[in-house]
């Protein structure tokens, strides 16, 4: 299928999804713009709500005339600036966005709109390389000269007319360079807040990303993973995050941790606007789903619920609140018709010991490889010694311990290594494989997260959270998407399924999502009640 096709063919299938009954109904009425405190609201016209309006409202507006993608920037800056702040989750805004802006609009005005994103503002995580903004990981190691070349996926987003908003902070190193560290915390950007409570953790790494969609900063966001880091902040901030398969999206000009498991992802407000930007992402490739075969058919496509077998793996170690959670949760998905059954999938403790492990020889490898297109450290060895020079680096934390640990890791030339993966791809994707066969499920469910926790650079975060391994580990999608709350905290609901069934799972979690109906704005509140979580 070539790249128009499966782009409309994922918006058919999830904005079809909606059309029964939308998963933000007041996404059409007239508002000022965004939840947040008094005065912050920023609508680019009559009838807009930048928390709830979706990408093909957007664009529908955009052919009628009656919004502009400059109108539309311009409000996303104008909240940048009086709400970013409070969140401290956009490191820097594109100084040509406007720019971009405008030539979206005389495209718009010619008929000639390059697909569903021309126009739409987009957020980058920092470890995402941009030619003309720097891309720093967080650290200040890379806060000089910006790349020589934009990421693969960047030169899709702009292909594709996509207004390049900013770059979003982000755990430091993707949360690999200590042992304790804090999430949403980089030298380059300090401390990233959740958007719902102001002294809560974000999660991480991707904690920029997320937390400036839940305060209505952009209107997508991308972020990455290698275990977690997409769809654990989607989780904690109350938004979708979307981990593809392996190879779906391409690595090249991403700050990597490991060929093995990582990819970049889409975030949003609501899966709609999720899907329609993997499509650009992918580059509508047809191993989307394998193909045409690959995605669903006949009344799915309208994202019904109705004789879907879900599993749910409860994860009780999360906490009662939680669990309690996914306790309703399983009650509205039974009363849409899913039926929905207990599981636990198998091989769970031998991949938390051989993860780490490798991992830790991986990103030796590939960070070499990747501070050698860059100005600055020239490779691991250099990189820790410039660390040690640095007072500013250690300001929340001072370990780098997983660099001086990766630095003394096997090769991954060592036939030990090479076993250690062999046997983490096997074992994960039986433990996916063989719990859907077994309980003939059309997907996995779990909790995403715990309610957020305090930050706090003394102690570290206080994430212990299973679910993202399975899916992380085997290159296979996941998909948070908005379950409720633990009081003002948000929790996920996280879906996986197999190799490449990426827009299957899109099109359930539009059918979760609109059951669900558990996504809300932030207020921004300073502290939580008493009890709320860890």
């Amino acid at each position: 299928m070539k790249k128009w096709s499966i782009a409309a063919l994922l918006a058919a299938l999830v904005v079809g999804s909606l059309g029964a009954g939308a998963a933000h109904p007041q996404a059409a009425s007239a508002g000022p713009g965004a939840g947040g405190p008094p005065g912050s609201g920023a609508s680019p016209g009559p009838g807009v709500a930048l928390d709830t309006v979706t990408i093909p409202e957007l664009q529908a507006r955009m052919a009628d005339g009656s919004l502009t993608s400059s109108a539309l920037t311009a409000a996303y800056l104008r909240r940048i600036e009086t709400i970013g702040p409070r969140i401290n989750a956009v490191l820097r805004t594109d100084p040509t966005a406007l720019r971009q802006a405008a030539a979206s609009d005389a495209r718009h005005r010619r008929g000639a709109a390059r697909g569903p994103l021309d126009g739409i503002p987009v957020l980058l995580k920092d470890n995402v390389d941009t030619h003309d903004m720097p891309t720093t990981a967080g650290s200040l190691a890379l806060a000089g000269s910006p790349p020589d070349a934009d990421a693969a996926l960047v030169t899709r987003l702009r292909d594709a007319g996509a207004v390049i908003l900013g770059k979003t902070n982000l755990s430091e190193w993707a949360n690999f360079r200590a042992e304790k560290p804090t999430s949403g915390w980089s030298a380059v950007g300090g401390q990233t807040r959740n958007p719902y409570v102001l002294d809560r953790n974000p999660c991480g790494s991707s904690a920029g990303s997320a937390a400036a969609l839940a305060a209505s900063l952009a209107q997508v966001a991308i972020g990455t993973e290698t275990d977690g880091s997409i769809v654990c902040p989607a989780g904690m901030n109350g938004v979708v995050g979307h981990k593809p398969s392996l190879g779906l999206v391409s690595r090249a000009g991403v700050v990597p941790i490991s060929a093995e498991q990582d990819t970049a992802g889409p975030m949003a407000r609501n899966v709609t606007d999720t899907a329609l930007t993997l499509a650009v992402l992918s580059g509508g490739d047809a191993s989307l789903a394998g193909g045409t075969a690959g995605l669903p058919d006949g009344p799915t496509h309208s994202g019904t619920l109705r004789g879907k077998r879900i599993g749910l793996w409860r994860l009780p170690s999360l906490g009662p609140e939680v669990d309690a959670l996914m306790s309703r949760t399983a009650r509205e998905l039974r009363r849409a018709g899913a039926e929905v059954v207990e599981v636990t999938p198998p091989y769970q403790k031998r991949l938390g010991a051989l993860e780490f492990p490798a991992l830790l020889s991986e990103f030796h490898r590939d960070i070499d490889a990747y501070l050698a297109t860059r100005h600055g450290p020239r490779d691991l060895r250099e990189l820790i010694a410039f660390d040690r020079t640095q007072p500013a680096e250690r300001t929340c934390f001072a370990g780098q311990e997983l660099f001086e640990r990766a630095l003394a890791a096997p090769p991954t030339t060592d036939p030990g290594y090479r076993a250690m993966r062999a046997e983490l791809k096997d074992l994960s994707r039986r433990s996916i494989d063989e719990t859907l066969s077994a309980h003939r499920l059309d997907a996995l469910a779990s909790p995403t997260n715990p309610p957020a926790w305090t930050t706090d650079c003394a102690r570290g975060d206080n994430d212990v959270i299973p679910s993202s391994t399975p899916a992380a580990v085997a290159g296979y999608p996941s998909l948070s998407v908005p379950a409720g709350f633990v009081r003002e905290l948000p929790v996920g609901l996280l879906l996986m399924a197999g190799d490449r069934q990426d827009a299957h799972l899109l099109s359930l979690g539009a059918a979760v999502e609109r059951r669900l109906h558990a996504w809300r704005a932030p207020h921004y509140l300073p502290t939580a009640g008493p009890g709320t979580a860890r």
